[in-house]
Order: structure tokens, then sequence, then C-alpha cells
């Protein structure tokens, strides 16, 4: 405990000579003291992406992602930096691979295709859908469809930098404002999307629940996930790419609703 306590007054001092008084070395110094935290973040990312795609050139980008963020982070607000950088290094981890046309365009349609079906399904339905149910919809047996979130298990991934619609220049990033800013109209529509999220959740199977649990609440990697459920990887790929579909359908339907109203 005392030495945690001893790592955070070193780094708050450097934070203090980087911010204030523009040392070069103490920049250097939280750099090199924050770059576990890229390994951490690559890591975990690493999980379910092609072969071909270079843990070096994630750390890189995750690198970039995390002196972003050491210039752009304001120590006074008393905000815990580790909790900043990962969105950033996450981020930029994205972009990277985006930038490199790491998904094809195929795979990109595939993925539409899936998540449009999940959408229309359960809201005809008003339940959440089975295999069988998405296969006789796409018109595919069930194992050309389980081998289709296979290859499409790569794209369940955002960034906050993404464009919230395709054809507009607006961000995730750019809808983060300060909690105490909130006006009446923004309470009201957290709400339903909130309401919508967990009505979405529920419907997920109880498989599906456990590895987004597993994954965004506790932190754990899909390998790891799959060693507590007694499930191979590339089946915990394919669960988790299921249940961000389902959820990515209640959010497009949420949207419409969203925009219909306005």
């Amino acid at each position: 405990m005392i030495d945690q306590k001893q790592v955070q007054l070193a780094n708050m001092e450097l934070w203090k000579q980087w911010k204030e008084q523009g040392l070069i070395h103490a920049r250097q110094t939280l750099i090199e003291s924050y770059l576990p935290l890229v390994e951490y973040v690559s890591g975990r990312m690493a999980i379910g992406l092609p072969k071909s795609v270079s843990k070096d050139d994630l750390s890189s980008f995750g690198v970039m992602g995390l002196i972003d963020a050491i210039e752009k982070f304001d120590y006074a607000r008393g905000l815990q930096f580790e909790t900043y950088a990962s969105w950033r290094i996450r981020g930029s981890i994205i972009d990277g691979l985006r930038q490199g046309d790491w998904v094809p365009r195929s795979v990109r349609e595939k993925a539409k295709k899936v998540e449009e079906a999940y959408q229309k399904l359960e809201q005809q339905y008003l339940r959440s859908v089975t295999d069988q149910e998405i296969s006789t919809f796409l018109q595919i047996s069930e194992q050309d469809f389980q081998q289709m979130l296979q290859d499409i298990s790569i794209t369940t991934i955002c960034s906050i930098d993404d464009p919230i619609r395709e054809e507009e220049s607006e961000t995730r990033l750019s809808l983060i404002v300060d909690e105490k800013a909130k006006n009446p109209e923004y309470q009201v529509n957290e709400f339903y999307l909130k309401d919508s999220l967990a009505k979405a959740i529920d419907r997920l199977t109880e498989k599906e629940r456990t590895v987004v649990s597993l994954f965004y609440f506790e932190e754990l990697s899909l390998s790891e996930i799959a060693e507590v459920m007694c499930l191979s990887p590339s089946r915990i790929s394919q669960l988790h790419s299921k249940a961000i579909l389902r959820l990515k359908g209640v959010l497009g339907r949420f949207k419409n609703q969203l925009f219909q109203d306005n």
C-alpha cells in the first residue's frame, strides 16, 4: 500500500513538472511508466483478431494513443489517468487498424446483414431470436451462420471517435458531456436508452449475458472467459459477437425512434 502511494505521489510530481514547467524528461518518464497500460489494452484487443494482425502493430498504435492522452490529460481535475488513457489507447488502436484496411469490405457487409437481421426479427417477435431463425432469415445454414459469426467477430469493437451515422461527422466522443450539465431532454433520452439496453440484455441468452458481464464488467479476456465457462475461445468469440449485434440492433431501433420523434 505504501509503495502504491509513493508511486502516485511520484507521478503527481511528474505531472506538475510536465504540465506546469514543460519538462520533457518528465513527459518521457510518464510515457515509460504507463507503457504497461498499453500492453494490457493491446493484449485484450488482440483476442479474436486475425493472426495477420501483429501484436507489435497494436502496441505501436497504442503508444500513440498513450502519448496523445498524456498531452491532453488535465491532472488538476483529480480524475484517474488510467481510465482516460485506456479510452485513448483503445481508440488509437482501432483507428490504426482501420486505416490499414484490416477488415475486408465483405466482412463488414456480413456484419451489417446480421445486425439488421437481429433488429428486424427481434422487433417482429419481441423476444430473443434463435440461431435457426436468423439462419432462415438470411437463407443460409446454421453452420454457415456460425462461420459468419466467427468471420465478423473482429468487427465488434468500436471507437468513441467513430461517427454516429456514416454520413455525418458527429462522433460518440462529441456526445460525452459533463454530467452536471444534463438538460431535461438529455435525461429523458438517457432514461429510455438505458431502459432499452436493460431490456435487450434481458433478452440475451444466459451464456451471452455471462460473456458480456465477464468481458465488460470483470474485464476478463476472451481466452480467460473460455476457461471460466469451459468453452473454446472461438465459441466465446461467437457468443460475444451475437450479444453485441443484438445490442446494436436495439440501439439502432432507439436511434430511429429518436430521429423520428425529432
